[in-house]
């Protein structure tokens, strides 16, 4: 079950049938199946206080996942930055939607065991980012 929560901000608007269809199809390329994933909204301060308070990390972020996985089932909490996500879409000059769900699939991805942190997994990230957008626009 993928569920979908808010805590400060508004619930951005987007197709969440079509988001769990897309989730699900991109878990199963990398042979997982979805469990339990539980997105959280929030703003920048709240992702800051949740940065700080569970890794540690004095700074804001567009998205932090929280791995809970079970074999080849992923489960986790994914805290997603709205703002953060608003900033960056200008920063990058994309969409806003075009963010969100750059982001959405990105805490997705983790849980299916991509990293970016360390040297050179950053561009892995994004290259399977483009590979689950692109995935995301053959979907009906």
């Amino acid at each position: 079950m993928i569920t979908y929560n808010v805590d400060g901000v508004r619930m951005p608007k987007f197709h969440k049938r079509k988001a769990n269809k897309w989730i699900r199809a991109v878990a199963a390329t990398y042979g997982r199946k979805v469990g339990e994933v539980g997105y959280m909204f929030v703003d920048d301060e709240k992702i800051l206080e949740t940065n700080r308070q569970y890794l540690g990390h004095d700074y804001y972020t567009d998205v932090i996942t929280f791995d809970y996985d079970e074999g080849d089932t992923i489960n986790g909490d994914i805290v997603i930055s709205l703002d953060t996500v608003r900033t960056n879409s200008e920063k990058y000059a994309k969409s806003f939607d075009d963010e969100f769900r750059r982001v959405l699939i990105h805490g997705i991805l983790h849980l299916c065991g991509i990293n970016d942190k360390g040297p050179g997994e950053r561009e892995i990230m994004e290259a399977n980012e483009n590979k689950a957008l692109a995935l995301l626009v053959g979907m009906k």
